[in-house]
């Protein structure tokens, strides 16, 4: 899933040299004419998926300042980065006065044009990481935190909202890494018990000497080693939430003690003399068919009908797969943030691979996938090379992409350039196929021959390599020139004559 760039600018020139330039890097992009059409694009199907907005300040109608104050209500987390021709410091304190994110004076370059895009987006990726944080540790993670298009997914939401409206015993059924725990704090801060304490107890983690004193708590001197009192998970829990999961794994003596528990509202520690009072709003999970447990005596029935008064099942990833380009573009950024890397999303190829594998791991086998690749990888977006053993499971090979020359350092010196017209791509840098066609190293064709097999007319083939030329010295159009061995304004006037318009924004440079 890839960032979508929303360009607004009246000038139709600038907005088609910012798409080619925020394009060629990676990115999607809308454009609007006008703050209106900013706010219908806002608004539309594609809304969403709109991760920043380049805002021209001068306009006609309303101007970029006031639309930028009336975009913040409603979009506070939405980056923006303001264009201008005028750069003056009135100026630039009034943008960001107004929510701006960034301030470029126009003409920029596209480093320039990038830097301030991937900044704003890698500061957003870290506040939403911190609001996430933030709502973790204290349980306030909800509903609206969830990922869940699918529709699948929508139903368990809907359970979980109606189970949340009393207290009623939840039990969560799914595969191991489902995210059954995130689902049982979406209840809790549904609920009435929000804000108070959820205490979340893994049963198969637990030694079996411990679990009664970890669930009930002890008394000081109660038996050798318990030096101090211990109150216990339930008592932990009191006025709020006990999460049990992986309740199947419970062993059958401390499920009959589970089960007085729940049933008398009250605790015995180990050594106290009496019980101890709890309130305490019950949801379990297990990875397990405790119906089948409890048919083979390997779990008690009357605990199996005393939990599982509001069953939900999470679906596993494979059955919810409309949700795994969002997935993989929360994981993304987050751990982009959390490693300080660069990757703002994902290449089409390499998410169409992740759709077509089974994830018997599911969602954590998913983060885990993710947070490998986003450490590994060096570019800005990830690609299949990626993601090496989704790629084997698969079957499918991963060949090392081609990737351009880099230009010359100005201090080295270089061959004299030949004309235009006369370039042919270093042996290196391209492969004659048969048909008279050359490809170029970045998978352009240039082809010598049309669809009738006559030969191409001299000015199309020039016309091709110029557009190679320019993407790859990243439309520098000095040391486009310079490479083609013509003048800037021979290059301009023949750009003209290309329909392409005026040079790219690089070309000041």
């Amino acid at each position: 899933m890839t960032h979508t760039i929303l360009i607004v600018d009246d000038d139709p020139t600038q907005r088609r040299l910012m798409q080619a330039v925020i394009e060629r890097n990676g990115y999607q992009t809308l454009q609007a004419a006008s703050a209106d059409e900013m706010f219908r694009a806002l608004e539309g199907p594609r809304g969403p998926d709109v991760g920043l907005v380049m805002l021209d300040l001068v306009m006609p109608g309303e101007d970029g300042i006031s639309a930028l104050k009336r975009l913040r209500p409603g979009h506070p987390g939405l980056p923006v980065i303001v264009l201008t021709a005028q750069g003056g410091i009135e100026t630039v304190v009034s943008a960001m006065r107004a929510g701006a994110d960034d301030f470029l004076v126009k003409p920029a370059s596209p480093e320039r044009i990038l830097v301030s895009i991937r900044n704003a987006l890698k500061v957003k990726a870290l506040t939403g990481e911190v609001q996430r944080l933030k709502k973790r540790t204290p349980g306030v993670l909800g509903f609206g935190d969830m990922i869940a298009k699918s529709a699948a997914m929508r139903m368990v939401i809907r359970l979980g909202e109606r189970g949340a409206q009393s207290n009623i015993p939840i039990l969560i059924e799914g595969e191991s890494g489902v995210g059954k725990e995130v689902l049982a704090r979406a209840i809790q801060q549904a609920s009435d018990r929000a804000g108070k304490p959820f205490v979340a107890v893994n049963c198969g983690a637990i030694p079996e000497n411990l679990i009664e004193s970890i669930l009930f708590g002890h008394e000081k001197g109660a038996f050798t080693g318990a030096n101090e009192k211990h109150i216990g998970k339930f008592q932990e829990a009191d006025g709020g939430t006990l999460f049990l999961d992986e309740i199947g794994e419970l062993r059958l003596d401390m499920q009959v003690k589970l089960l007085r528990a729940i049933q008398e509202g009250e605790v015995d520690p180990v050594g106290a003399k009496r019980p101890v009072k709890v309130n305490i709003r019950l949801i379990s999970a297990t990875n397990r068919n405790l119906t089948q447990l409890a048919q083979e005596g390997r779990f008690r029935e009357d605990l199996f009908y005393r939990l599982n008064v509001f069953p939900v099942q999470l679906p596993p990833l494979r059955d919810r797969m409309e949700d795994l380009p969002e997935l993989v573009q929360f994981f993304i950024e987050r751990f982009a943030a959390e490693e300080n890397k660069r990757v703002v999303g994902i290449e089409p190829a390499a998410l169409e691979m992740l759709n077509a594998y089974a994830w018997p791991g599911n969602i954590r086998q998913l983060e885990n996938t993710v947070f490998r690749a986003v450490v590994l990888s060096d570019s800005d977006h990830l690609s299949q090379a990626d993601f090496p053993q989704v790629a084997a499971q698969l079957g499918i090979e991963i060949r090392p992409a081609l990737r351009a020359a880099p230009a010359m350092p100005p201090h080295e010196t270089a061959m004299p350039a030949p004309s235009a017209a006369s370039v042919v791509p270093a042996a290196s840098a391209c492969a004659p196929p048969a048909g008279g066609t050359v490809v170029l190293a970045n998978g352009l064709e240039i082809k010598a021959i049309d669809g009738a097999g006559h030969l191409r007319r001299l000015e199309e083939i020039e016309n091709d390599l110029i557009r190679f030329a320019i993407e790859l010295y990243d439309g520098h159009m000095t040391e486009v020139a310079r490479r083609l061995g013509i003048g800037r304004s021979t290059l301009y006037r023949k750009l003209r004559d290309m329909g392409i318009g005026e040079p790219p924004i690089a070309a000041q440079g």
